[in-house]
């Protein structure tokens, strides 16, 4: 197999299955009939991998990656499942921080070539039956399975974990999950089943609550993580990382509890080198010091609301770009900005990338200082050109923007 072999491959599994990054709305195939009729196809490989799920609003690819870490620690082998990716198809699949092999996402693509006529699967159903052939075929000890969208639908939710949990639960994609908080949660508790134990990071008592019932419905044990006390670290630098850890720790406790040993100092080490031993990057990511340049990921309301308090922290001025997709709020991110800034808005080059010049209105409104770009990296470029060492940039406001800034930039930093 060749190069270019492999990207023709993933070229056609982009173009044959419906894909959220690129399609948006028409890409979501709730319910499970697809992903069941698929893992029927392959044997069922789900079934045969021991499976930590993990799911929730915002910190659900933190939390993972950190469990993951940990566990390496300890001398597992383990599978990791996140989306969506970054810079190559074969970050959403790894093993002890190595990417999916391409060999086998090739040969695997020219199975899915051969499908039967009545299964018709989106992209991410695609992918998730790739990922649990692949932890069967590498015989991994656990696969830690990341939530798409939502939970209760998810083509995730076929698995039957050991252990699972619910980072937190904020306002995203309404336009799919409901309009109201408690929609949205109730959709994430979808992935909570009988007699295994959720891990629930929540700190709002409606939602926690939402949680606590539905762990009781299905008599499943509820561990509240918020009471967990800790004064561990993490190479993840983000100050949301502190709730992400108690999470961690939730689940560690409960693996404990099947007689998985992982021990204090396990935990301690892969807190701290989650970057080596996963290659997660992209969440309060320091991509150079001179100047200063930190990217991060989050890109709904709460998640910004993080990402700019931590900003605001920082006593420098800041050259700020930021890019969104069409179904962003902007008005919302407008009211969260962070001050002592300068903003540079610009288009992600995915179909759903939205042009800053569609909602200029609300940048005039807002009174800031901003120019605005075709790209990311026409935008980055000013920025850097404009920054001095003693002041910083940020780049954000999507995984696509973060993922396209990165492609075109990590190589060279390195």
């Amino acid at each position: 197999m060749t190069n270019g072999q492999y990207q023709e491959a993933v070229d056609w599994l982009f173009v044959q299955a419906p894909n959220y990054q690129i399609d948006g709305l028409k890409a979501y195939k709730p319910g499970l009939e697809n992903i069941t009729k698929l893992c029927d196809f392959f044997g069922n490989p789900q079934e045969k991998i021991k499976c930590i799920h993990i799911g929730g609003t915002n910190g659900k690819g933190s939390s993972s990656n950190m469990l993951a870490s940990v566990l390496q620690d300890a001398g597992y082998k383990v599978g990791l499942y996140n989306s969506p990716h970054l810079i190559d198809f074969t970050e959403r699949i790894k093993i002890n921080g190595k990417n999916c092999d391409k060999e086998f996402v090739y040969h695997f693509i020219q199975k899915l070539q051969t499908l039967p006529e009545d299964i018709l699967p989106s992209f991410f159903e695609f992918t998730t039956i790739m990922a649990f052939e692949y932890f069967y075929q590498q015989k991994v000890d656990f696969a830690i399975i990341e939530v798409g969208l939502g939970g209760r639908l998810d083509s995730t939710n076929i698995i039957k974990p050991l252990v699972t949990a619910i980072t937190n639960v904020q306002l995203d994609h309404q336009n799919i999950l409901g309009d109201t908080i408690e929609e949205i949660a109730s959709e994430k508790a979808g992935i909570i089943k009988p007699h295994i134990p959720i891990i629930s990071g929540e700190e709002t008592d409606l939602v926690k609550n939402i949680i606590r019932q539905k762990a009781e419905n299905e008599n499943a044990p509820f561990i509240d993580a918020t009471t967990i006390q800790t004064d561990l670290i993490s190479d993840l630098k983000g100050n949301y990382q502190k709730k992400n850890i108690r999470v961690v720790l939730g689940l560690i406790d409960e693996l404990k509890k099947l007689n998985i040993p992982v021990s204090d100092k396990n935990i301690e080490n892969g807190l701290l080198n989650v970057y080596q031993s996963t290659g997660f990057i992209g969440r309060w990511f320091e991509f150079s010091k001179d100047p200063l340049t930190i990217c991060d990921t989050g890109h709904n309301q709460a998640g910004l609301e993080y990402v700019f308090s931590q900003l605001n922290s920082i006593d420098r001025h800041k050259h700020v770009i930021l890019g969104f997709v069409n179904d962003k709020k902007i008005d919302e991110v407008m009211a969260l900005l962070p001050e002592n800034s300068e903003f540079y808005f610009a288009k992600p080059s995915i179909n759903r990338g939205r042009h800053p010049e569609d909602y200029e209105n609300l940048l005039q409104e807002a009174k800031i200082f901003y120019k605005i770009f075709d790209s990311v990296q026409e935008a980055y470029l000013s920025a850097k050109q404009q920054c001095t060492n003693e002041e910083m940039i940020f780049i954000g406001g999507s995984n696509f923007v973060v993922g396209e800034f990165l492609e075109k930039n990590l190589e060279i930093s390195e």
